[in-house]
């Protein structure tokens, strides 16, 4: 096998694990330089390798790679940048076979969520196309859990485990105050079509009356007569309400409660915040005094708090991906296969990107309560495995000591520039 080097990118929103990936990737890597020549990371994602601004990861000590294992957000940058169809635009296509010619890249891996396993995919066809056969392996990567095909997505149980803790302790401290102040506490978690993040709240719900007593899905229309009828029962039986909703919350008719008008990168509209749209529709029908909160980037760069089983799951995809490399695979994805719930067992697999590609998985309907308000045992099963476990980063005078790599850049080698 000829020796080529590797080219390895984070993709979309960042999450608490996604280091831990580039860490299995990369030390993997290491331990085949007979194969693999160096990994050189793109900065910002895709975008790196469209500009040819390379990071070359060997400058880094083993310490520090190591480090990214419990190191939050993305270490050599991200981006939402999704690449158009070869007919809308060949040029970008040709650019990255340019560079990756001119470094001797065989290897391309992108970490990253539906979006990015699609870019993985086409770069796959085309190289072929172009001359340049490229192995491309997708690694999976998203705190929305949407991915199709595999079990679960790193990066998930770790937002899971935050949002069941935050929802847990928020409803200690309404229940303390409800008698005189706050009735109601409303907390927005990610998910725009895909409830698995807000289905996580329910995990704090152990017994009748624990918070939270509603969660808001994407995947249940939003009716305001139910939901309202619901939020008065909850504060009569147990004398406050807390609330756990997706930012995703649609009426029947598809409008979001929260579209802010705008779109994003990938064309997504851009959601503008549902708790307080919540917390006002109950302020104005039931004067309940009422408190919320947005977990936005605080519940996907918790690492402080992550699930031991997301940290060992996205760094066995970094190291299973170079594996399905070494073994001559392309235009696939590792995935997790789940053997048993009680105890816990999963192995790995891999996916077709065909098969990932722009696939959203939604959450199925066995897994919400009757009511549209709750999850049900058949969900709790299959969520509460993926919070399981401690994996603290080491601390120093009371706080986490996370690394900041180098990124020292790779000598240009084309003499054009590019602007994606």
């Amino acid at each position: 096998m000829t020796k080529k080097n590797a080219f390895y990118a984070q993709s979309g929103g960042v999450t608490a694990v996604i280091n831990a990936s580039a860490c299995g990737l990369i030390e993997t890597a290491r331990k085949h330089k007979d194969v693999i020549g160096k990994v050189y990371a793109g900065r910002n994602g895709i975008i790196g390798a469209l500009t040819e601004d390379l990071i070359d990861t060997s400058k880094e000590s083993a310490r520090a790679i190591a480090a990214l294992r419990h190191t939050p957000s993305g270490a050599f940058g991200s981006c939402r940048y999704k690449l158009k169809s070869l007919e809308e635009d060949r040029a970008q296509y040709e650019r990255l076979i340019e560079v990756f010619k001119a470094h001797n890249i065989g290897y391309f891996f992108y970490n990253g969520g539906g979006d990015s396993q699609d870019t993985s995919n086409k770069v796959s066809q085309l190289s072929k196309k172009m001359g340049y056969p490229i192995q491309c392996i997708g690694i999976p990567k998203t705190v929305d859990n949407d991915l199709p095909v595999t079990d679960n997505c790193p990066g998930f149980g770790s937002v899971a485990k935050y949002v069941a803790v935050s929802i847990r302790e928020a409803g200690f401290d309404v229940a303390s105050m409800a008698k005189t102040s706050t009735k109601v506490f409303v907390m927005e978690v990610m998910g725009r079509h895909a409830g698995w993040i807000a289905a996580a709240g329910g995990l704090a719900a152990e017994n009748k009356g624990d918070a939270p007593h509603i969660i808001i899905f994407p995947e249940v229309a939003f009716e305001r007569k139910a939901f309202m009828t619901k939020v008065k029962q909850s504060v009569a039986d147990y004398g406050y309400c807390a609330i756990v909703v997706s930012e995703g919350a649609h009426y029947a008719d598809g409008r979001f409660l929260a579209d802010a008008g705008n779109t994003d990168a990938f064309g997504h509209k851009q959601l503008g915040g549902v708790a307080p749209v919540l917390a006002q529709m109950i302020k104005d029908e039931t004067g309940f005094k009422y408190h919320w909160a947005v977990a936005d980037y605080l519940q996907r760069s918790a690492r402080h708090i992550a699930s031991k089983t997301d940290v060992e799951q996205a760094y066995a995809m970094g190291k299973a991906a170079v594996e399905l490399a070494l073994a001559g695979e392309t235009a696939v994805m590792p995935t997790i296969i789940r053997s048993s719930n009680k105890p816990y067992r999963w192995k790995i697999g891999s996916a077709k990107l065909s098969r990932v590609a722009n696939v959203e998985k939604m959450m199925p309907k066995s897994f919400i309560s009757k009511d549209g308000f709750g999850i049900t045992q058949k969900c709790r099963d299959y969520l509460a495995p993926l919070i399981k476990g401690e994996d603290y980063p080491p601390y120093k005078d009371g706080l986490p000591q996370y690394v900041t790599l180098k990124n020292v850049a790779v000598t240009k080698k084309l003499t054009d520039e590019f602007t994606p």
